[in-house]
């Protein structure tokens, strides 16, 4: 103690880090978070009743709104009472956050649940000021936002480095983060949420995780006030070299060293006989949120203003359960499309709309697994866990598209009965105005049947007859139309049996031959309107706004916007578009948690095998009024099938992708990307659109935020002031655009101005040595919509359009 310079202060978090799933089942861990309410209120009411003495100045936080939400229904009205009576005291303390989140949650739902901690206390005369978070280490602007309008005005922010790193490049410092709007969230840059336990503040609970010293030590330390005294002098004697310029911090601490852990009253034990011991050179006290952060804003230093993005490193578990993660963006943008039919809720109960926001909150939350899912991921609790997380998204799909029936029903939905007409009604759910296809469906062969002879579809609104596209898919006959829709509006089509004079007039034979092929160009233009068909080759396809060209073993080399002669595609990038490229690090059989715990921030070994897609075949799979598709198939190692599906648009300049995967089941490492190389310098600034914000990666940054990968919500564009283009990304949430090779990791701050951007689809991974799916195997289908044009000449268009591409049109028979 004698080497410190200061007389210094440490201020104590004590809490219980909720993580859903990663030690025990997700109702178990409701279970404990619950009792550890219940515990916390009998430790504050011990202090005060003098029964416990020692314990005087217990204080605790409550991490998670969660815990509190779920005490609240269980306990009993003495419980509740004397948990108000904590509240009120200040012995226990609300944090704002209600859960421990990825960025998976849009902007709105985030608002929701960030205002529940509030909405709970304003009754109470209590105010929600401060939240708290622990484990991740990120959260998209918008969240900054949400906060603020939560009334919420201090974030701690316990990181966690294991595969990610502080903001700022320091820890236990503050900063002002400027939201979106201008508003200021004052952050703790935090420690680990057990370094309280590193540092021996628990007796009973001491460990040696991020401090490496003589001592190593998982529980009870042989000799703790050593330990104690040792490292807690040498955490303060480092932040006093690194030129900290607080004479106090803050630390967190656990009652047991376990994820969901309950209070513990020896911390406060602890602390006293601390104090009496060292009180005059190293003062502790266990604190709360808002006294912290009101101590801090009372300090002349000044603080630091940071505004843009802070990624989150941990948001890449959303990969290792790609199918669960498309199933849930879907749920999320089918409950705004149901909240945006039904606004005042008189068709969809509001707490039908409450259960689905819990299910989404679930999924998205930060566990992804039971803590030995690679090591051992043939055990009932890494089977039984995984189930259950996954369900999480599939309960949301159920509750959500349940609701939408119901919405649709009471605008007059016609369900399946004999007899039924052939009307149809498209909805365009946004206020703002979408042009898309509207899908129509002759329901199996006994309704095609009606039409042997052929039909057309009219627009009742005009009753002018308009091109369609007929396919035959799984669920019958799939009919295809353009539509242009203003913001909220609804149109009427039918469809009924072509005219005979439609029938023998309905295209030219100059260029169709008797084998009905079309496909030769016209050598003498008279004016007259040939059947309306793409230009389809062995290397290429061509729309009049579009030529997609490719060769076999590179797969697709340009992407020609014929108005104005640009081609899209960056010939520098490693891979053409859409091309798969596949990482893995081998490893001993046995040994899978080993060979992904050094990986770091890289996500690979430095002895990663990468394979790149090879072209191998192509095959013309329709061609029609509206669109024409081809399949590009390849060959790459880790996948017995990989194939690509253009959908090239005839009348606008639109292409729809769907990537298309039969994933090999592999143990080891693995990685999976779709390249996506338009980044490059003349064709705009990249934009992504996350939860709440819009931000140009690698601009709209914190200080020493990861710059290698992003999870974005709706999509990303490339804006210039002539010409846009925008990819819709309704399934596949991560992008990255750091290098793929091993190496040093770059950082925001860190960039040269000439660093030259990758830009690819994370869509796989399971390089996580913990809680990940140990195994990708299975079918995929991950789609992309691309739109360019001059008319793309905002990010906020282009968001509005990748919206609109996401959720599509709602088309549906009518009566």
């Amino acid at each position: 103690m004698n080497s410190l310079k200061r007389k210094w202060k440490i201020y104590v978090i004590q809490h219980s880090h909720t993580d859903i799933g990663y030690t025990q089942r997700q109702e178990k861990i409701e279970q404990y978070q619950v009792d550890f309410i219940r515990q916390a209120v009998a430790v504050c009411n011990a202090s005060h009743s003098g029964d416990r003495p020692e314990w005087e100045g217990f204080k605790w936080t409550c991490e998670t709104f969660w815990a509190v939400e779920k005490f609240l229904e269980q306990a009993t009205e003495e419980e509740k009472e004397q948990f108000v009576s904590a509240l009120r005291r200040g012995d226990i303390e609300l944090s704002g956050s209600y859960l421990n989140m990825t960025e998976l949650i849009d902007y709105e739902l985030l608002g929701v649940m960030l205002a529940k901690a509030g909405k709970f206390a304003e009754p109470l005369g209590l105010q929600v000021r401060s939240a708290m978070t622990a484990d991740i280490n990120g959260y998209s602007w918008g969240y900054s936002q949400a906060l603020a309008d939560a009334g919420i005005e201090h974030l701690l922010s316990c990181i966690h480095t294991h595969h990610g790193m502080f903001a700022l490049g320091r820890k236990q410092y503050p900063f002002y983060w400027e939201t979106p709007k201008g508003n200021r969230i004052l952050v703790w840059n935090g420690e680990h949420y057990m370094v309280g336990n590193e540092l021996g503040l628990n007796p009973d609970a001491t460990l040696s995780y991020t401090i490496r010293d003589e001592w190593s030590v998982w529980g009870i330390a042989k000799d703790h006030w050593t330990l104690a005294e040792a490292r807690i002098s040498r955490y303060l004697g480092q932040l006093e070299q690194e030129e900290y310029p607080y004479d106090f911090t803050l630390v967190n601490v656990m009652g047991l060293l376990t994820d969901n852990a309950p209070p513990s009253g020896k911390v406060m034990s602890f602390i006293k006989e601390w104090n009496r011991k060292h009180g005059d050179q190293v003062e502790i006290e266990m604190t709360t949120l808002n006294r912290y952060f009101d101590l801090l804003k009372q300090r002349p230093e000044t603080i630091p203003v940071y505004r843009g993005d802070w990624p989150d490193w941990w948001s890449d578990g959303v990969a290792s359960t790609a199918m669960h993660t498309q199933i849930f963006r879907n749920a999320q943008r089918t409950l705004n499309v149901v909240k945006n039919l039904d606004p005042d809720r008189k068709v969809v109960k509001p707490d039908t709309i409450a259960q689905a926001e819990y299910q989404l909150m679930m999924y998205a939350e930060h566990t992804w697994g039971y803590h030995s899912s690679i090591s051992e991921p043939w055990h009932p609790m890494v089977q039984e866990l995984g189930v259950r997380k996954e369900a999480y998204a599939g309960n949301a799909s159920r509750l959500v598209h349940t609701a939408l029936d119901d919405v649709l029903k009471q605008r007059g939905d016609a369900l399946l009965r004999p007899d039924r007409g052939f009307v149809y009604k498209v909805v365009n759910p946004h206020d703002f105005p979408v042009e898309d296809l509207a899908f129509f469906y002759l329901e199996g062969q006994w309704e095609a049947d009606c039409f042997r002879e052929g039909f057309e579809v009219v627009d009742e609104q005009t009753g002018t007859v308009i091109p369609h596209q007929q396919e035959e898919v799984s669920r019958g006959y799939q009919i295809a139309v353009q539509v242009q829709l203003e913001g909220k509006e609804e149109k009427r089509f039918s469809i009924r049996n072509a005219s005979s004079a439609k029938t023998r007039t309905t295209s030219s034979t100059r260029l169709c031959g008797s084998d009905g092929m079309y496909d030769m160009a016209d050598l003498i233009p008279l004016g007259l309107k040939e059947p309306l068909q793409l230009a389809i080759a062995e290397n290429y396809i061509e729309s009049p706004f579009v030529r997609i060209a490719w060769k076999t073993g590179e797969g697709i080399v340009s992407w020609i916007d014929k108005q104005s002669g640009k081609d899209w595609i960056d010939p520098a990038q490693a891979c053409g578009a859409f091309t798969p490229v596949y990482e893995v690090t081998r490893g001993a059989a046995g040994d899978q948690m080993n060979v992904r715990r050094t990986m770091g921030r890289n996500r690979k070994g430095i002895d990663a095998e990468r394979s790149i897609g090879v072209l191998s075949g192509v095959k013309q799979i329709t061609n029609g009024p509206i669109y024409g598709i081809v399949e590009l198939k390849y060959r790459v190692q880790g996948m017995s099938h990989y194939s690509l599906f253009l959908k090239v648009y005839r009348e606008q300049p639109r292409v729809d992708v769907s990537v298309r995967i039969h994933k090999d089941s592999v143990w080891e490492p693995e990685n999976v990307y779709v390249s996506l190389p338009f980044n490059k310098a003349d064709n705009g600034e990249l934009w992504f659109e996350k939860a709440g914000a819009n931000v140009r990666p690698g601009k709209d940054q914190i200080l020493g935020t990861c710059t290698d990968f992003y999870c974005i919500q709706e999509g990303l564009a490339l804006i210039a002031p002539d010409n846009g283009l925008l990819i819709a990304t309704p399934d596949t949430p991560l992008m990255q655009i750091g290098p793929l090779e091993y190496g040093q990791r770059l950082v925001h701050g860190q960039q040269q101005e000439n660093d030259r951007q990758s830009l690819y689809a994370w869509v796989l991974t399971n390089y996580w040595e913990t809680n990940f799916k140990a195994t990708l195997g299975g079918f995929y289908e991950f789609r992309y919509m691309l739109q360019w044009g001059s008319s793309i000449d905002s990010v906020k268009r282009a968001v509005q359009i990748c919206r609109s591409l996401n959720t599509g049109t709602v088309a549906y028979r009518t009566k």
